[in-house]
């Protein structure tokens, strides 16, 4: 349990410098969803990166006013 406080503490102080990468990271997934739909395949049909960076973003968004 004290590995995961010690990785806890060392990734909140990762995103207390760098409030932005995580919402920067679910617009990248969100446009790179776009790009994708256009190629025919099963991430194209899913909005994979969509959902995902939407998560992200909302949770970089959560982290950053907390921190």
């Amino acid at each position: 349990m004290d590995a995961f406080n010690h990785f806890l503490d060392k990734v909140s102080e990762f995103f207390a410098q760098r409030k932005g990468l995580l919402v920067m990271l679910g617009i990248a997934l969100i446009l790179l969803n776009f790009v994708f739909q256009f190629i025919p395949g099963w991430v194209g049909r899913t909005n994979l990166f969509l959902h995902l960076g939407l998560l992200i973003a909302f949770l970089g968004v959560l982290l950053a006013w907390a921190l």
